[in-house]
């Protein structure tokens, strides 16, 4: 099933959710933001402050000359007109030029009244509101007290246009309405800008009415007790402050994503509960109610409400899911290449959101943080929630996470870890956005079955040439022994593979770790398999090889000979099968199928090997074989090596240096089936590595066949003089 046409708009800082895409919001928006501007300007100059008027008109111009191109676009009327016109009135205004500014400022204004005018005010309050986030932040950090006022004056406005919005029923009106008082407080009382961001964001969220994700929210749950229990634990301390962002956590970071559902189930529940944890729980704290009141009321009623929510939404949600759930892949092209630019975006904003941190830029960082949220995963979420709606609340919670640890101030190793999750977290939503595609899925099965075909085919012809042996030799008595290796060496193999996988499952955070030392292990054993074929690429080399194993063996003599040969003939092989199919089901996600077909077509092939060199006495082209898969396992390695790169990378082990715009950026699927990344390091190391195989191909394939002929031919010379010589 394809999604429905999503309209995508961009603007001076966050974006709001597709769901409220609309040609005027961002031209009424900018005009009422203007025209604030323009007050303002025309106030200070009437009252002499012509420093403040400065400020006013500087922040007038920047604010449509961040949207003039899109005015353009919308070709709206006299648009580069206000644009020059709010240059020479701010040139005039620094000069101290201001005897006709007022009229001019009124021929600004009849400019602004020509704008269109847009009946989702819900969005339009939302545009506004991400100017006031950025306006705010600049005087946070400038200590700029003309922002601080432009800030409350555009969070005003936002609040009128919300109240001309018709389409939210009354408990969310109150709701809103409630944030929106916080938020005039918060400004008002130059509150530090993350609890001032944090409202926006809330309130942002509720205006677009985002909240409604029916999934499995034991996560939330969990967190929002969590949050409770430490709110008890500040209590006890005397640290009210504290309590009191708690409390404020739980609810606008976590209780928000559960509205939906819970209003869905029992709708006078969540009044009750929204009354309770937004404004009674914070009245007792801020009045400083004794810490047992306090605990006793957040035992009773919240997390009791809680607690019977969590049991009526349970089961009211699972079965909606499923059967709204869509296959993978199901978005459309256009959201496809869109979630691939969100992620991209969002991996560059998580870099600078680290880098600010590290600097102790707080505020900054918390900006990145929501930006990346807010913009651009925002987006991505349109057409994943239908795909899978769980994981969408996992990684809302993730981006939450961060954001809370940012806020906190937490130690930067917290922060650095919840950046990861968030950014393995990205490649899964592309991947279940944009699905697996043609090609990689035909890599990930060519691959796998090249693997056990190359691993399995020394161990056909050693075996088959020792029961070949036994029979010529009539020691058939022995045969017994090699199928009881081979039998011992399977199970062993089958036990190694299933600790490796358990070992993964249960490593947690160290799970992309070991991954990526798994694909380095794989890429040195490939190596070196793929040299070792090298040299035994002629028939003659090979069989003179399993000739030597076989004499082994029978000169030895003993049972145990021929079944430790055969258990380790094939063990070796299994372990190495092991490590490189862990390595390959890492980034093969959703691919496992076409991985798991080629396994079975491989172990296929091999039989018929077996059978037509046993029985049949057919020989095989053993160059041809051995090139194929030498060249197969030089590029696994290479691709191998790619990943364990990027997966280095994710854990910032490696550092990051980003070719974006630079090279082509490939599907999720097709980076994975093939390691590459545009990114420095990740081409750096694989093109070594190629290099290394180019090179030692060409000296085993051509060099050292030629010096040989060369060598014979002098010997051959040699000979024949000292033939000559003697006669």
């Amino acid at each position: 099933m394809k999604q429905f046409l999503i309209l995508v708009f961009a603007f001076v800082v966050f974006s709001i959710p597709l769901a409220f895409a609309d040609d005027f919001a961002m031209i009424d928006a900018t005009g009422k933001v203007a025209k604030i501007g323009i007050e303002l300007t025309k106030t200070s100059i009437q009252d002499g402050n012509i420093q403040a008027a400065e400020q006013y008109s500087k922040f007038t111009t920047d604010s449509v000359a961040n949207e003039i191109n899109e005015l353009r676009e919308e070709n709206v009327p006299s648009a580069d007109d206000l644009h020059l016109l709010l240059i020479d009135i701010h040139s005039q205004i620094s000069e101290s030029k201001t005897n006709s500014i007022v009229s001019v400022l009124g021929t600004a204004e009849s400019y602004l009244d020509g704008f269109a005018q847009s009946q989702n005010h819900a969005m339009v309050a939302s545009e506004i509101l991400s100017v006031a986030d950025q306006t705010y932040q600049t005087a946070s950090s400038e200590n700029n007290s003309e922002y601080y006022i432009i800030a409350g004056k555009l969070v005003g406005s936002a609040n009128v246009s919300f109240e001309l919005d018709n389409t939210f029923d009354a408990r969310q009106k109150v709701e809103l309405q409630e944030f929106f008082s916080d938020l005039q407080k918060a400004v008002n009382e130059k509150k530090d800008f993350v609890t001032v961001g944090k409202l926006i964001t809330t309130i942002q969220r509720d205006l677009a009415q985002t909240n409604d994700l029916p999934s499995d929210k034991d996560q939330i749950y969990d967190k929002i007790q969590e949050l409770y229990q430490e709110t008890n634990t500040e209590l006890q301390k005397g640290d009210y402050a504290k309590a009191e962002e708690l409390v404020i956590a739980a609810y606008l970071d976590n209780f928000e994503f559960l509205e939906g559902d819970i209003g869905k189930a029992d709708d006078s529940l969540l009044e009750i509960m929204e009354q309770n944890m937004r404004v009674n729980v914070r009245d007792m704290i801020v009045s400083k109610k004794s810490p047992q009141e306090i605990a006793a009321f957040i035992d009773d009623p919240i997390l009791k409400d809680l607690e019977k929510s969590k049991g009526l939404i349970a089961g009211m949600t699972d079965k909606k899911i499923e059967e709204s759930k869509k296959a993978i892949g199901t978005a459309t092209d256009t959201q496809k290449s869109g979630v691939r630019g969100e992620v991209d975006t969002i991996r560059d904003m998580l870099e600078t959101m680290l880098s600010q941190y590290q600097k102790g830029q707080y505020t900054e960082a918390f900006t990145s943080a929501r930006s990346a949220y807010l913009d651009s995963y925002e987006h991505v979420e349109v057409p994943l929630r239908s795909i899978d709606p769980d994981f969408t609340l996992q990684v809302e919670l993730e981006f939450s996470q961060l954001r809370q640890l940012i806020s906190e101030k937490a130690d930067y190793s917290k922060v650095q870890e919840a950046a990861v999750k968030v950014r393995h977290s990205l490649d899964e939503s592309e991947r279940l956005v944009t699905g697996t595609g043609k090609i990689a899925p035909a890599i990930a099965f060519t691959s796998s079955f090249a693997v056990i075909f190359r691993e399995g085919l020394e161990s056909v012809l050693i075996l088959g040439a020792i029961l070949t042996y036994l029979e010529a030799s009539r020691n058939t008595k022995y045969k017994k022994y090699v199928f009881q290796g081979i039998v011992i060496a399977i199970a062993a193999t089958a036990v190694t593979w299933a600790v490796a996988s358990y070992i993964i499952e249960i490593s947690g955070t160290n799970r992309e770790l070991i991954e990526a030392v798994a694909a380095l292990s794989a890429t040195a054993v490939l190596f070196y398999v793929s040299f070792w074929i090298l040299n035994k690429i002629e028939h003659k080399k090979w069989m003179e090889f399993v000739k030597a194993k076989v004499w082994q063996a029978s000169t030895t003599g003993g049972v145990m000979v021929f079944v430790m040969l055969s258990f380790f003939t094939v063990y070796r092989e299994g372990f190495e099968t092991v490590l490189f199919y862990e390595a390959m089901f890492g980034f093969a996600k959703h691919m496992e199928m076409f991985v798991g077909l080629g396994f079975v077509l491989g172990i296929g092939v091999l039989l018929a090997v077996y059978f037509a060199t046993r029985k049949l006495g057919k020989r095989l082209p053993l160059k041809m074989l051995f090139g194929l898969t030498m060249g197969v396992g030089a590029y696994l390695s290479v691709a191998f090596l790619g990943n364990a790169i990027r997966e280095l990378q994710n854990l910032d082990i490696l550092p990051f240096t980003s070719l974006l715009g630079t090279i082509p950026r490939l599907d999720i699927n097709m980076a994975k089936m093939t390691g590459i990344y545009p990114t420095v390091e990740s081409l750096i190391g694989q093109a070594i590595l190629l290099g290394v195989y180019l090179v030692a191909a060409s000296y085993v394939l051509v060099l050292r066949p030629k010096r040989e002929e060369k060598i014979a031919n002098l010997r051959k010379s040699r000979k024949e003089v000292d033939e000559f010589e003697a006669h």
